[in-house]
Order: C-alpha cells, then structure tokens, then sequence
C-alpha cells in the first residue's frame, strides 16, 4: 500500500511552491519531489507470548518465549505477536518477516541488565563496521515488519552507560557512585564496570580488524554497548505509538533500509546519556518520521551515510525523507545532519516541527576526512524556544564534543589552514530553509566552512531569531538571507562576515541603535550585497578590515 494522503498531497503541492528564493540576480527553486514511502501489510492474526510460555512478573527471562513466538508467527506466514499487560523481563528478541510485534498500553518490555545474555556480534557503530553487544531489538534482511501499540520498550540503559560528574547533581553524583562501578582519577566520570573502564580506554575499541574475533574483545565487552533498535536492509517498516526509552547507546538506527514509517512514538532518554540519540536514520531510502516525540541524551532526529573511508565506499545516501509534525525536546540538536554522512544525503523534506530546549535547533555537521555531499535539503515552518547554542547551525569543523561547553571546560580554537581538496572533503550545499521561528538562542545563525570547500549555496526566508549573538558566517559562498530578523542583546557586530563570497541580505531586519551592523574581514571575501535593508538604523553600518576590497560591501536601496 503506498502512503500518499490528501494532506501529504497538499504539503507536496505546497511545498513545490515556496521553496523559491531570490537575492538580487540570484535564484533558486527546488527541482526534487515528495517521495512517496510504501506501508506495511501484516496479517492481523494474533498470538499472544503467554501462549509460548512467557511470564510477566519482572523476574523470569522471557527470551525464548518471545523469540519462539515470532519466528512460529512469522513461519506461519505473519500475524501480530501480543505482548499484554505485565512486565516483561529478556533478553535479546530478533524480529522477522511479516510480524508485527504489538505491546499493550500496560505491557512494559524491559531488557536484562545480565550483559551475558548479550552475545558479541559484528555491526555497525558510528558509521563504521564494529563489533558491539548483540542489540536488544534487532532485525537483518527482513521485510514488512512493525513495532506497534501503546506499551513501553525500555533498554535498560543505566547498567551500561557511563556518566560525566558535569551532568548531574551533586546528590545525584554520590547515589551513582555508591551503587558501584569505579571513578576516573581525575573524578569526572563514573564507569559502569572495569571492563567499560578499559574499553573507554582502548584505541578503536571494537572497530573491526582481520582476524579479529569476539573472543579477542571480552575483556572490553561492556564498553561496546548496544544500539536499543537496529534493523539493517529491511524493507517495509512500521514504528508506531510506542514508547522507546532508556537506551545503551543510540535509541533506533535504521541501516540500509527502504521504505521505513515512524509514526507517533515516544523517545526518550536521560538528558545525561552518552550517545543517546532519539532516531539515526543511516544509509536508508524513502522514509517518513512524523507525530513523534524525542527527549533524549544526545541528537534527536539525525540523518547519517556512514563514516569516512567506510561509508564512501558503502556509497549509500539517505534520500527521500519527510520529517513532519515532531517535537524534539532535550537533545543535542532538533533536526541534524551529519557528523556521519560520508556517503551523501539528499532530498530531505523537514516541516511544521517544534524543537524546545536543544542544544542546537537545526544542526549541520562533518569535518575533515568525510567526504560525501549533502544536497538539496527542505525545510519550512519551524518553531524553537530556549536553544542554549545556535538556533541554526552549519559547521564542518566538528570535533566530537557536546555542543555546549561545560562550566571549567575549555577548548582550543580552531586554526585554519588550508588542505587539498580529495574524496575525503566533505560538501554542504543547496539548502532551503523557510519560516523559522526562534524565541531565545545563544547565537542566531552559525555557518563555518572549509577554505578549501567553502559552505555553498545556503537560502533563508522569513526566519526570526531572538538570541545572544547574531549572525556569523566563515567561509561561506551563496548565502542567501531575505527577510531575516535578528533581535539580538550583542549588537558588536549584529552580522560577522569572514572569507565569504557572495552574501546577500535582502530584506535584513535587527534591532534599531545597534552599535554596529557589519564586521567584514578576510582576504578572500566579496559581493557582500545587502537591499531592501534600513543600514541607518546602526550606529555604525560596517567595520571592514583593511584587507578586505573596497567593494566588497555592495549597499543598495
């Protein structure tokens, strides 16, 4: 069955029409459509797990009775697998074809904490092949599958995470590290176990090595945590209404996945995990997540292809994707793209989404040694409120840290230095984005390239921001403001421009009395273009270093 409603009808008519922009002589429209995502089709005949024996009493293992009752449904030929009221004690379920496996609104599946009912297996983690601890939730070259009802999958995360002191109270702090597990000497972060300890310890702890076998990594095997849900080159999946929560490391990764549903699900993790992301979507083709709700450790809704080497040679985009209807409460960005993305993405519809106190709102990110191209990304009606960073962020220096620096941390900042271009260069370009609201950010607009691969081909229409700090673009090449208004407390500058080429503010609104309107430096920067902007409204219009050409600050009425 191909999912094409009347309204997703209406958005796609809509959304071919606004995504045209226009700075001076410059132009761009949208040449890409709406992908349409094919529905699951799942027998709705029932077994129960009772009926294979499982117990919902919190204390028997209900492994095999779980594992039993999907494989006879799915032989069968496919049905729904019931897990009722109660709490259900297992380990790891593997899915299979044309089961939908369905929990009631009391039903609370909950995963052992007893790590040997974890097996080694090679995976993926971070975009590259690795070994991890077996998934709790798991499913490999399957299709027309679902996860469905109103129940509770919780993975029992807290027995395997590790924890930084920055993060919690100070009795929060002393509760942890009396239940066990072991403090680093410096007492800024708490392990779980030994082994985690020396895993976080080791170079490339689990990433695959010839001759390498699962026996070679148990003195490490706590430290490579499981993703809650991975399912990899499934086609037909459903996930809907279901509560997801408490994950090891990342909640869902979909790898290598086609026609894949997220419909009105609940995903949620401690504000302090590590890595624990709501939805990775990697590497997978026509997918639509809408009506869902992320609150979680680490990114909320992120689009990755694999990392460097790995995913280039994987060569698999994310494309075709509609993001639609979500709320994003705590996470390291609402909608974010990257670091992960060697293999490419494109075609990426992002609409009518709240995002409520992430770190960042709409997050761009790669670095160095990636390569990949992401291209033709959409993305309109977007809401945010308190956003402690950047309420809109394209950066291709990522280093792997939190996005907001802790209290005592400090960070080096980055040197610029200038590399040949190769397969290993990352790309942004050609990305539209429309009607954002933003009511409390530390910075407005973010965007930072390579001087080697500048950050190209950027629109932003009807986009207001309240924040700290405005607008900085570094080596940046067709940005395209119209429309813009910046209502910012640092008025020195309101817009920092360096080695950027092309810049085009129509339209440009900011707060009357500003001290100053424009610092433009480097070398390398012209055709700064500004129209249809009220430049008196500053105390002083522009700063321009002396390097900078005489004309490359362009003022018209």
């Amino acid at each position: 069955m191909k999912h094409i409603s009347g309204h997703l009808y209406r958005s796609k008519i809509a959304l071919a029409c606004i995504f045209l922009f226009s700075a001076g002589a410059a132009m761009a429209q949208q040449k890409t459509s709406m992908p349409i995502i094919k529905q699951v089709n799942i027998k709705a005949d029932t077994t129960s797990i009772v009926s294979f024996g499982a117990k919902g009493d919190g204390v028997s293992l209900n492994t095999e009775s779980i594992n039993k009752a999907i494989a006879a449904v799915s032989q069968k030929g496919g049905g729904v697998v019931l897990i009722p009221g109660g709490l259900w004690l297992t380990g790891p379920i593997e899915l299979k074809s044309n089961v939908n496996l369905h929990l009631k609104r009391d039903a609370l599946l909950q995963f052992t904490d007893d790590f040997n009912q974890y097996k080694l297996v090679e995976g993926n983690w971070e975009g590259q092949p690795a070994w991890r601890n077996q998934s709790p939730i798991s499913g490999t070259d399957l299709q027309n599958i679902a996860i469905t009802g109103s129940g509770i999958i919780d993975g029992n995360g807290g027995a395997w995470r590790m924890v930084k002191r920055d993060k919690l109270t100070e009795s929060q702090w002393k509760k942890l590290t009396s239940s066990g597990g072991l403090v680093s000497e410096d007492g800024k972060m708490w392990y779980p176990s030994e082994k985690t300890f020396k895993g976080s310890k080791t170079k490339n702890a689990g990433v695959v090595a010839a001759g390498q076998s699962a026996a070679d990594l148990q003195s490490i095997k706590d430290f490579l945590r499981p993703n809650l849900l991975v399912l990899t080159n499934c086609k037909q999946i459903l996930l809907e209404g279901v509560t997801f929560q408490n994950s090891p490391a990342w909640n869902l990764h979909p790898l290598l996945c086609e026609d894949l549903t997220l419909r009105n699900l609940q995903v949620k993790n401690p504000w302090f995990a590590q890595n624990g992301d709501g939805v990775d979507v990697e590497s997978c083709k026509n997918v639509l997540i809408e009506g869902s709700t992320f609150d979680v450790g680490d990114d909320g809704i992120c689009i990755k292809s694999g990392r460097d080497e790995a995913g280039r040679k994987r060569g698999k985009p994310t494309e075709n994707v509609i993001i639609r209807n979500n709320v994003v409460y705590h996470a390291h960005g609402g909608f974010v793209v990257g670091s992960e993305m060697s293999g490419g993405a494109k075609n990426i519809w992002v609409y009518d989404c709240s995002f409520i106190g992430t770190d960042i709102g709409i997050r761009f990110k790669t670095t160095r040694g990636r390569g990949g191209v992401v291209e033709d990304i959409y993305i309109n009606n977007i809401n945010m409120i308190d956003i402690p960073g950047e309420a809109i962020l394209f950066d291709m220096y990522y280093a792997a840290v939190d996005p907001i620096v802790l209290a005592g941390e400090k960070r080096e900042a980055i040197k610029t230095v200038v590399v040949p271009v190769t397969e290993a260069t990352p790309q942004f370009k050609n990305i539209y984005i429309k009607d954002v609201v933003a009511n409390g950010a530390e910075k407005a607009i973010f965007v930072r390239g390579l001087p080697e691969m500048n950050i190209k081909d950027i629109y932003l229409e009807n986009v207001t921001i309240q924040a700290k700090k405005g607008v900085e673009i570094i080596e940046g090449t067709g940005i395209y403001l119209k429309n813009v208004n910046v209502i910012t407390d640092d008025t020195n500058p309101v817009v920092k421009i360096q080695n950027g080429n092309n810049i085009n503010f129509n339209g440009f609104k900011y707060k009357e009395g500003s001290a100053l309107l424009f610092d433009i430096t480097g070398e390398k920067t012209k055709a700064v273009k500004v129209s249809g902007t009220n430049v008196s409204q500053a105390k002083k219009q522009s700063n321009i270093g002396t390097e900078v050409a005489k004309k490359a600050l362009e003022i018209s009425k």
